[in-house]
């Protein structure tokens, strides 16, 4: 047990010895010969960088869209038709499964079907919109009006 226990602190030790010799050499040292460019050329660098990362999320957010677009099995088979806010944590859900609709109870610990209405409630297409303002209008700035939707 203390051979390991020895071994364990040597090689912290030589860690720490290697970290504080690489901490006392010179700075000048340690800039590699040839990297000494312009700050003008070093700007460049960094907005070229810039623009190859945006370009390349841009990029990926595009095939992304592309790829949930052509998934099959596109439409929805459970629908949310409407939401109310009980409390803080607890809300009523009226969902939609196939042609049956049912009442949902939701609070942090448990979602219950409360009841399962025999006669299909009729819900407007503008009381359906339960997107919230900041996500349709994302979806609005990204060519996707949900609104139109049925």
């Amino acid at each position: 047990m203390s051979k390991r226990l020895y071994r364990g602190l040597a090689a912290t030790a030589a860690l720490y010895a290697d970290v504080a010799l690489a901490a006392a050499q010179p700075a000048a040292a340690v800039v590699a010969p040839g990297s000494g460019g312009s700050a003008v050329g070093q700007l460049t660098q960094l907005v070229l960088g810039l623009l190859l990362v945006l370009g390349l999320i841009f990029l990926l957010a595009w095939l992304l869209r592309r790829v949930q677009n052509a998934a099959p099995g596109g439409g929805q088979v459970i629908e949310i038709l409407g939401s109310r806010t009980l409390g803080p944590r607890d809300r009523l859900l009226l969902i939609q499964v196939g042609k049956e609709q049912i009442l949902i109870g939701h609070s942090p610990g448990s979602i219950e079907a409360l009841h399962v209405l025999a006669e299909p409630v009729d819900v407007p297409v503008s009381a359906r919109q339960a997107t919230p303002e900041f996500a349709q209008r994302l979806l609005e700035l990204m060519g996707k009006d949900q609104k139109g939707k049925s």
